[in-house]
Protein backbone atom coordinates (compact mmCIF):
# COMPACT_ATOMS: atom_id res chain seq x y z
CA UNK A 1 0.00 0.00 0.00
CA UNK A 2 0.75 3.80 -0.92
CA UNK A 3 -0.14 6.68 1.10
CA UNK A 4 0.27 10.01 -0.52
CA UNK A 5 -1.01 13.21 1.25
CA UNK A 6 -2.63 15.90 -1.04
CA UNK A 7 -1.93 19.15 0.00
CA UNK A 8 -5.67 21.94 -0.09
CA UNK A 9 -5.69 25.19 0.05
CA UNK A 10 -7.13 26.66 3.36
CA UNK A 11 -11.09 25.01 3.46
CA UNK A 12 -13.33 28.24 4.36
CA UNK A 13 -16.77 27.73 5.89
CA UNK A 14 -19.36 26.54 3.53
CA UNK A 15 -17.09 26.02 0.51
CA UNK A 16 -18.23 23.53 -2.51
CA UNK A 17 -16.80 20.44 -1.27
CA UNK A 18 -16.59 18.83 -4.72
CA UNK A 19 -14.39 22.28 -6.30
CA UNK A 20 -12.12 21.75 -2.94
CA UNK A 21 -11.65 17.95 -4.09
CA UNK A 22 -11.31 18.77 -8.00
CA UNK A 23 -8.98 21.80 -7.33
CA UNK A 24 -6.46 19.21 -4.91
CA UNK A 25 -6.73 16.58 -7.25
CA UNK A 26 -5.19 18.99 -10.71
CA UNK A 27 -3.05 20.62 -8.58
CA UNK A 28 -1.90 17.60 -6.92
CA UNK A 29 -2.26 14.85 -9.29
CA UNK A 30 -2.37 16.29 -12.78
CA UNK A 31 -6.08 16.15 -12.89
CA UNK A 32 -6.59 12.75 -13.04
CA UNK A 33 -7.52 9.50 -10.36
CA UNK A 34 -5.61 5.95 -11.01
CA UNK A 35 -7.84 2.89 -11.08
CA UNK A 36 -7.59 0.55 -8.04
CA UNK A 37 -7.40 3.70 -5.72
CA UNK A 38 -9.06 4.68 -2.32
CA UNK A 39 -9.07 8.85 -1.98
CA UNK A 40 -9.56 9.88 2.00
CA UNK A 41 -11.24 12.63 2.92
CA UNK A 42 -11.15 14.70 6.62
CA UNK A 43 -14.25 14.67 8.29
CA UNK A 44 -13.00 18.10 9.37
CA UNK A 45 -13.46 19.75 5.71
CA UNK A 46 -16.70 17.89 5.14
CA UNK A 47 -17.65 19.98 8.28
CA UNK A 48 -16.23 23.22 6.67
CA UNK A 49 -18.18 22.28 3.89
CA UNK A 50 -21.37 21.87 5.72
CA UNK A 51 -21.24 24.51 7.82
CA UNK A 52 -20.57 23.11 10.74
CA UNK A 53 -18.99 25.22 12.95
CA UNK A 54 -20.39 26.66 16.35
CA UNK A 55 -18.77 29.69 17.70
CA UNK A 56 -17.19 30.20 21.11
CA UNK A 57 -18.99 32.23 23.29
CA UNK A 58 -16.25 32.16 25.60
CA UNK A 59 -12.77 33.24 24.42
CA UNK A 60 -10.34 29.83 25.32
CA UNK A 61 -7.22 31.93 26.80
CA UNK A 62 -9.03 34.70 28.71
CA UNK A 63 -12.35 33.26 29.54
CA UNK A 64 -13.60 31.39 32.37
CA UNK A 65 -12.08 27.54 31.60
CA UNK A 66 -15.21 26.32 33.46
CA UNK A 67 -17.37 28.08 31.79
CA UNK A 68 -15.62 27.00 28.37
CA UNK A 69 -15.79 23.39 29.66
CA UNK A 70 -19.58 23.61 30.58
CA UNK A 71 -20.45 25.34 26.80
CA UNK A 72 -18.30 22.14 25.00
CA UNK A 73 -19.96 19.68 27.52
CA UNK A 74 -23.59 20.76 26.88
CA UNK A 75 -22.94 20.84 22.88
CA UNK A 76 -21.42 16.96 23.09
CA UNK A 77 -24.95 16.30 25.20
CA UNK A 78 -26.63 17.57 21.60
CA UNK A 79 -24.85 16.00 19.13
CA UNK A 80 -24.01 12.62 20.65
CA UNK A 81 -26.86 9.23 21.30
CA UNK A 82 -24.99 8.14 24.74
CA UNK A 83 -22.53 9.82 26.40
CA UNK A 84 -20.10 9.32 29.83
CA UNK A 85 -20.63 12.58 32.54
CA UNK A 86 -17.14 14.19 31.84
CA UNK A 87 -16.63 14.57 35.74
CA UNK A 88 -16.04 10.56 35.61
CA UNK A 89 -12.70 11.58 33.64
CA UNK A 90 -9.40 12.70 34.29
CA UNK A 91 -9.32 15.03 31.88
CA UNK A 92 -12.98 16.26 32.03
CA UNK A 93 -13.67 14.62 29.18
CA UNK A 94 -16.80 13.04 27.92
CA UNK A 95 -16.64 9.31 26.43
CA UNK A 96 -19.46 8.84 23.30
CA UNK A 97 -20.65 6.50 21.31
CA UNK A 98 -22.56 8.46 17.63
CA UNK A 99 -22.35 6.11 14.53
CA UNK A 100 -21.51 3.03 15.87
CA UNK A 101 -18.18 4.80 16.73
CA UNK A 102 -16.78 5.03 20.09
CA UNK A 103 -15.20 8.81 20.19
CA UNK A 104 -14.23 11.52 22.99
CA UNK A 105 -16.55 14.44 23.03
CA UNK A 106 -18.40 12.86 20.01
CA UNK A 107 -15.50 14.08 17.54
CA UNK A 108 -15.95 17.59 18.53
CA UNK A 109 -12.73 19.32 17.40
CA UNK A 110 -11.09 22.33 18.53
CA UNK A 111 -7.97 22.50 16.78
CA UNK A 112 -8.11 24.48 13.13
CA UNK A 113 -11.14 25.84 14.01
CA UNK A 114 -11.73 29.23 13.03
CA UNK A 115 -14.95 31.01 12.10
CA UNK A 116 -14.50 34.54 10.87
CA UNK A 117 -11.50 34.98 12.55
CA UNK A 118 -12.93 34.14 15.89
CA UNK A 119 -12.11 30.23 18.05
CA UNK A 120 -15.38 28.09 17.10
CA UNK A 121 -15.86 24.37 17.61
CA UNK A 122 -16.04 22.09 14.42
CA UNK A 123 -19.07 19.32 14.40
CA UNK A 124 -18.87 16.07 12.85
CA UNK A 125 -20.06 16.37 9.41
CA UNK A 126 -24.21 15.19 9.31
CA UNK A 127 -25.02 12.68 6.89
CA UNK A 128 -21.64 11.13 6.20
CA UNK A 129 -22.40 8.27 4.30
CA UNK A 130 -24.65 9.67 2.11
CA UNK A 131 -21.75 12.57 1.82
CA UNK A 132 -19.55 10.35 0.95
CA UNK A 133 -21.39 7.88 -1.46
CA UNK A 134 -21.96 11.16 -3.56
CA UNK A 135 -18.78 11.83 -3.45
CA UNK A 136 -17.70 8.34 -4.74
CA UNK A 137 -20.56 8.57 -7.15
CA UNK A 138 -19.58 12.10 -8.47
CA UNK A 139 -15.38 10.80 -8.85
CA UNK A 140 -16.19 8.04 -10.18
CA UNK A 141 -18.32 9.24 -13.25
CA UNK A 142 -15.73 11.82 -13.63
CA UNK A 143 -12.83 10.24 -13.61
CA UNK A 144 -14.38 6.89 -15.62
CA UNK A 145 -13.08 4.62 -12.87
CA UNK A 146 -14.26 1.17 -12.23
CA UNK A 147 -12.52 -0.08 -9.44
CA UNK A 148 -12.20 3.15 -6.70
CA UNK A 149 -13.47 3.70 -3.13
CA UNK A 150 -13.75 6.75 -0.75
CA UNK A 151 -13.13 7.06 2.78
CA UNK A 152 -13.66 9.98 5.49
CA UNK A 153 -11.57 9.93 7.91
CA UNK A 154 -10.86 11.27 11.83
CA UNK A 155 -8.47 11.18 14.32
CA UNK A 156 -9.14 8.40 17.50
CA UNK A 157 -7.39 6.97 20.44
CA UNK A 158 -6.84 3.71 21.83
CA UNK A 159 -7.64 2.53 25.64
CA UNK A 160 -4.35 1.97 27.28
CA UNK A 161 -1.74 3.65 24.78
CA UNK A 162 -1.26 7.23 24.78
CA UNK A 163 -1.53 9.12 21.13
CA UNK A 164 -3.92 8.69 18.39
CA UNK A 165 -4.23 7.32 15.21
CA UNK A 166 -6.96 7.35 12.01
CA UNK A 167 -9.99 5.94 12.08
CA UNK A 168 -12.79 5.83 8.85
CA UNK A 169 -16.14 6.97 9.58
CA UNK A 170 -17.44 5.83 6.64
CA UNK A 171 -16.13 4.25 3.45
CA UNK A 172 -18.17 3.52 -0.04
CA UNK A 173 -16.57 1.56 -2.95
CA UNK A 174 -15.37 -1.33 -1.86
CA UNK A 175 -15.68 -4.18 0.61
CA UNK A 176 -15.09 -2.60 3.93
CA UNK A 177 -14.75 -6.64 5.48
CA UNK A 178 -12.75 -9.11 4.73
CA UNK A 179 -14.63 -12.42 6.01
CA UNK A 180 -11.74 -14.81 6.48
CA UNK A 181 -14.25 -17.21 9.03
CA UNK A 182 -14.27 -20.53 7.91
CA UNK A 183 -10.36 -20.77 6.02
CA UNK A 184 -7.84 -22.50 8.31
CA UNK A 185 -4.52 -20.89 9.30
CA UNK A 186 -1.10 -22.46 8.80
CA UNK A 187 -1.24 -25.43 11.03
CA UNK A 188 -5.22 -26.69 9.71
CA UNK A 189 -6.68 -24.93 12.73
CA UNK A 190 -10.74 -23.34 11.06
CA UNK A 191 -10.91 -19.49 11.52
CA UNK A 192 -14.21 -18.86 13.25
CA UNK A 193 -14.07 -15.09 14.24
CA UNK A 194 -11.62 -13.25 11.74
CA UNK A 195 -12.81 -10.14 10.31
CA UNK A 196 -10.46 -8.12 8.58
CA UNK A 197 -11.76 -4.28 8.87
CA UNK A 198 -10.32 -3.25 5.53
CA UNK A 199 -11.81 0.70 5.86
CA UNK A 200 -10.31 0.65 9.11
CA UNK A 201 -6.89 0.05 7.81
CA UNK A 202 -6.94 2.65 5.22
CA UNK A 203 -7.99 5.28 6.93
CA UNK A 204 -5.07 4.76 9.82
CA UNK A 205 -2.19 4.88 7.04
CA UNK A 206 -4.31 8.00 5.54
CA UNK A 207 -4.44 9.62 8.48
CA UNK A 208 -0.79 9.03 9.79
CA UNK A 209 0.46 10.35 6.20
CA UNK A 210 -2.29 13.65 5.98
CA UNK A 211 -1.05 14.55 9.65
CA UNK A 212 -2.58 16.10 12.79
CA UNK A 213 -2.00 19.95 13.07
CA UNK A 214 -0.60 22.31 9.99
CA UNK A 215 -0.60 20.45 7.13
CA UNK A 216 -2.94 21.44 5.16
CA UNK A 217 -2.93 18.15 3.54
CA UNK A 218 -6.54 16.94 4.67
CA UNK A 219 -6.84 14.32 1.78
CA UNK A 220 -4.54 11.65 0.60
CA UNK A 221 -4.45 8.99 -2.46
CA UNK A 222 -4.18 5.40 -1.41
CA UNK A 223 -2.66 3.05 -3.87
CA UNK A 224 -1.07 -0.29 -4.92
CA UNK A 225 -4.19 -1.78 -2.81
CA UNK A 226 -3.62 -5.69 -3.42
CA UNK A 227 -5.91 -6.83 -0.25
CA UNK A 228 -8.95 -4.51 -1.16
CA UNK A 229 -12.06 -5.69 -3.05
CA UNK A 230 -13.83 -3.06 -5.06
CA UNK A 231 -17.45 -3.06 -5.74
CA UNK A 232 -19.44 -0.90 -8.31
CA UNK A 233 -22.41 -0.23 -5.99
CA UNK A 234 -22.95 1.72 -3.16
CA UNK A 235 -23.05 0.40 0.16
CA UNK A 236 -26.27 -1.33 0.98
CA UNK A 237 -28.44 -1.11 4.12
CA UNK A 238 -27.27 -4.50 4.97
CA UNK A 239 -23.73 -4.20 4.27
CA UNK A 240 -23.91 -0.88 6.51
CA UNK A 241 -25.58 -2.88 9.50
CA UNK A 242 -22.81 -5.92 8.98
CA UNK A 243 -20.06 -3.63 9.73
CA UNK A 244 -21.86 -2.52 13.26
CA UNK A 245 -21.33 -4.58 16.24
CA UNK A 246 -24.24 -3.71 19.54
CA UNK A 247 -22.56 -3.38 22.54
CA UNK A 248 -23.78 -6.79 24.17
CA UNK A 249 -22.03 -8.61 21.28
CA UNK A 250 -18.52 -6.88 21.33
CA UNK A 251 -15.47 -7.87 22.73
CA UNK A 252 -15.01 -5.22 24.97
CA UNK A 253 -18.98 -5.53 26.42
CA UNK A 254 -17.85 -6.04 30.39
CA UNK A 255 -16.80 -2.64 29.98
CA UNK A 256 -18.68 -0.70 27.35
CA UNK A 257 -22.51 -2.32 29.42
CA UNK A 258 -21.12 -1.51 32.60
CA UNK A 259 -20.86 1.97 32.10
CA UNK A 260 -22.97 5.12 33.16
CA UNK A 261 -24.04 5.80 29.77
CA UNK A 262 -26.63 8.75 29.10
CA UNK A 263 -28.77 9.58 26.64
CA UNK A 264 -27.74 12.28 24.20
CA UNK A 265 -30.26 14.44 21.80
CA UNK A 266 -29.03 12.14 18.65
CA UNK A 267 -30.09 8.87 20.45
CA UNK A 268 -32.82 6.94 18.53
CA UNK A 269 -34.79 3.91 20.30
Amino acid sequence: MQATPLKSRIVRPNDDLLMVIDETIANELGGSLPENSVLAISTKIISYCQGRLVPKTINQENGNKEELREEKHNLVKKETELYIDPHSSKYDMMLTIRNSTLAVNAGIDESNASLDGKECFVLWPEKIQETINQVWQYLRHKHGLKNFGVITTDSRSFPLRWGVVGTTIASCGFKALNNRIGETDIFGRTIHMVQVNVAEALGVAATFEMGEVAEVTPLALLTDLKKVQFVDHEPTEQELEDNKIEIEDDAYAPLLTNANWQKGEKYHE
